[in-house]
């Protein structure tokens, strides 16, 4: 049988079992020579048993599922060995980093790349979480062959998955997500966008987030080896992690991008879809639709609590609009940068001013709204949930 993918159909012939890679548990463990701790080890089995009750994956999915896990404990271990042999890199701080959030499709991204191009800033890259190391100073991907395996990857992914590109371009050495790191410990949110795994997404939000920040500061901390500069981080899914998130960081400082949810709902169950039809041969559209406005009616209430929040004062908070972010990209970053007191030189904006002349809107290209009812998404319902939301940050309209 055949598995679609966003309109490009993948080979799915039947392939007995025993021929696919073992993915128990401990099977990935002993083959990526890794020694998790209980937390690690408890997520992964959560999560692999979650995928195979509740996703039915197509081959590629399996494929994935084997090599993804594997190199998640892989790395894990290769950091964890590095604090071993060097215990000076968990006395080394991440002092006051700049966590960027705010619903998804919201321009997050684009300002991520922006603060990136500032040289006294520090971002996590793709390369760096599929192959951890420091980036240096003067680091060209061109010459890297790590980061160029990482474009070929992205490359083989566009493929599978029409329209990601369109929809979130990215390059090896792109900003990443802070879901990417954690994933590392199998105590991340990433799994249930690229999976159907209520089960693992219901024990993830029981257990809680503090051991996923624990290991993402042990990660920054090893990504900095040799490095000065300020940790500029980026995720959505952070609206959900405030309370972990202040204390592995308790200096931490926040922008917060907004825009009205209705316009960016249909998008963000869009993006989704792409994003599982590789990896599963079913898709239902309506569960997407539901999931992701009942996490985003949560996600937007959570915003409304943190800015009321009188532990983490006004002067550690920005809120920008996307509206305001588009229409001025650089006065929008020079703002951001006064609220904290920050400087930056002539050639850290001019940079910037590079990469808007390059990639006008991030690079994303321009295309009618996605139709919320594709989603099965009411429309008067998601306007009378988010009305609270709306009315505190989105009156200047989309």
């Amino acid at each position: 049988m055949d598995a679609i993918a966003g309109g490009l159909r993948v080979a799915d012939p039947f392939v007995p079992r025993f021929l696919l890679p073992d993915s128990k548990p401990e099977k990935l463990i002993a083959a990526a020579k890794a020694n998790p701790d209980a937390g690690a080890r408890a997520g992964l089995a959560r999560l692999l048993e979650s995928i195979e009750a509740e996703s039915d994956l197509a081959l590629f999915g399996r494929l994935a599922l084997h090599w993804d896990m594997r190199r998640l404990l892989e790395n894990a271990q290769l950091v964890a060995d590095a604090h071993r042999d060097n215990p000076a890199l968990g006395l080394r701080n991440i002092e006051a980093p700049i966590f960027i959030l705010g619903l998804p499709r919201s321009g997050t991204s684009y300002l991520h790349s922006l603060m990136a191009e500032d040289p006294d800033n520090l971002v996590p890259r793709n390369w760096q979480t599929m192959f951890p190391a420091p980036r240096p100073k003067d680091f060209d991907p061109a010459q890297d062959k790590n980061a160029r395996m990482v474009d070929r990857q992205f490359a083989l992914f566009a493929g599978l998955a029409p329209g990601f590109e369109d929809m979130h371009p990215t390059s090896a050495d792109s900003p990443q997500e802070c879901s990417e790191i954690t994933a590392h410990v199998f105590q991340s949110l990433r799994f249930d966008t690229t999976h159907r795994v209520p089960g693992y997404f219901a024990w993830l939000e029981a257990h809680g987030h503090d051991a996923a920040l624990d290991y993402h500061k042990k990660f920054l901390q090893f990504l900095q080896q040799g490095l000065t500069g300020r940790w500029v981080l980026k995720c959505p899914d952070h609206t959900f992690t405030l309370d972990a998130i202040l204390r592995a960081y308790p200096d931490a400082r926040f922008v917060i991008v907004h825009r009205d949810p209705i316009a960016v709902l249909g998008s963000v169950a869009h993006l989704t879809a792409v994003l599982r039809k590789p990896f599963l041969k079913n898709i239902d559209q309506a569960e997407i639709g539901a999931q992701v406005a009942e996490r985003w009616m949560q996600g937007a209430n959570l915003l409304l609590e943190f800015d009321r929040r009188e532990d983490v004062p006004a002067e550690r908070k920005y809120h920008l609009h996307y509206d305001e972010l588009t229409a001025g990209p650089l006065a929008a970053v020079a703002r951001i940068y006064a609220q904290f007191g920050l400087n930056a030189t002539d050639g850290a904006f001019a940079a910037m001013s590079r990469v808007i002349e390059a990639k006008p809107q991030g690079g994303y290209a321009k295309h009618a709204p996605y139709r919320l009812d594709a989603f099965k998404l009411n429309l008067p319902a998601l306007t009378a949930a988010f009305a609270p939301y709306v009315t505190e940050y989105c009156q200047a309209g989309d």
